[in-house]
């Protein structure tokens, strides 16, 4: 599970639901006769508890558990996300009629004229509309897509292939000279070696012999283009994307989500190759907006 994945609406998602479970602890009738000597709770009505308090938070459960999840969980068809947000205005829907008639029919007795919606009616009618609003808005308002957690800066990436403090071939130490050799003379001075006559030796600035100067004129041949060097690098994609294997398989291996930072480790044309956390590799073909790290 990425927490990561999770946006500024599922935050308010999470925090209505945490209210609506405190809700149900408080008194759902307000009485103003000496008479009520204890007022009950949604606990102590089973259709209330399960119709509003218990079907919200079951409905935002659903639609966090859907942003956690790798890939999206479907039960008898229907998609988890989609029926936690239709729990959430159902737990809306009735808590707005029950604070209108919290007695039902027994409003129509006399003596309980006094008694009216509790304040556990009423925070309830508050964080379930709060739910099941953020719920619907938040995959639409872009106040609400941006992530929860911000994903911290990367470290710049070495180029590939090379360590830091090591030096290996074509990649010297820092402040180090090449020892002399094949191609590499010593710092201030020539060492003899091929193409490298020896100071004070015959030859030592001059052809040496068996060996024929330049003609006059010749034009040496062009070198050859040195294709850019990729160099792997962070980046973030503002929108979740799919990576499809390097074979070229249609379908998708994975998902990558806004507020996590990716590897691209390979450039194929205007296509990424990507690396996930889990030290997955597929290619990214929609790079459109991509942010570099």
């Amino acid at each position: 599970m990425n927490i990561r994945s999770l946006t500024r609406g599922d935050g308010v998602v999470i925090v209505a639901a945490v209210v609506l479970f405190i809700a149900s602890f408080l008194g759902t009738f307000s009485c103003d006769s000496d008479s009520c000597s204890s007022v009950p709770n949604a606990w102590d009505n089973l259709g209330l508890l399960m119709s509003v308090y218990l079907a919200g938070v079951i409905g935002a459960a659903l639609v966090i558990l859907t942003k956690l999840l790798p890939q999206p969980r479907k039960v008898l068809g229907l998609d988890l996300g989609q029926f936690g947000v239709a729990l959430s205005v159902f737990a809306a829907w009735t808590a707005l009629w029950t604070v209108f008639d919290p007695l039902g029919s027994l409003s129509d007795i006399q003596a309980l004229a006094q008694i009216g919606a509790g304040s556990g009616l009423v925070l309830g009618l508050v964080a379930a509309l709060v739910l099941a609003a953020a719920a619907v808005a938040s995959p639409l308002v872009p106040a609400l897509k941006g992530p929860l957690v911000p994903a911290p800066r990367p470290a710049q990436p070495q180029p590939y292939g090379q360590q830091q403090g090591r030096t290996g071939y074509g990649y010297p130490g820092s402040g180090q000279q090449q020892p002399p050799g094949y191609g590499y003379p010593g710092a201030g001075q020539q060492q003899p070696g091929y193409g490298y006559p020896g100071a004070g030796q015959p030859g030592a600035g001059q052809p040496g012999a068996g060996q024929q100067p330049p003609q006059a004129g010749a034009t040496p041949p062009p070198a050859a283009p040195q294709p850019a060097e990729f160099a792997p690098f962070w980046f973030a994609v503002p929108v979740p994307r799919p990576i499809y294997g390097e074979d070229g398989a249609p379908m998708p291996i994975a998902e990558l989500t806004p507020g996590t930072w990716y590897l691209a480790v390979d450039q194929r044309g205007q296509d990424l190759v990507a690396q996930t956390q889990d030290g997955k590799r597929g290619v990214l073909r929609d790079t459109t907006g991509i942010q570099r790290g």
